[in-house]
């Protein structure tokens, strides 16, 4: 990561990162993932992309009472929705 990539000054050490060889950094703390963990991991579809997207009123209102993030919740329902409807074909 570069400190010329972000709005706020970075506080990290970069160039003391960027000098550690592999064998310097402590991964003790990290357990080893083996191949259940891949096996049952999720592959990210990418970054989000914005559209527009016209909603029934009582459903943004509904959404948006949930509080902060109501839009990623209204992400994870129409994503298990299409989940279901993978499943339902294959079957």
């Amino acid at each position: 990561m570069n400190a010329n990539n972000t709005k706020k000054r970075s506080k990290i050490d970069w160039k003391r990162v960027d000098a550690l060889r592999d064998e310097d950094i402590d991964v003790s703390d990290a357990p080893e993932l083996g191949p259940e963990f891949f096996a049952n991991a999720i592959v990210w579809p990418g970054p989000k992309k914005q559209i527009t997207l016209r909603i029934d009123p009582d459903v943004l209102t509904f959404f948006r009472k949930q509080g902060r993030g109501y839009q990623s919740s209204m992400n994870a329902v129409l994503r298990r929705y299409m989940e279901l409807q993978k499943e339902r074909k294959r079957a």
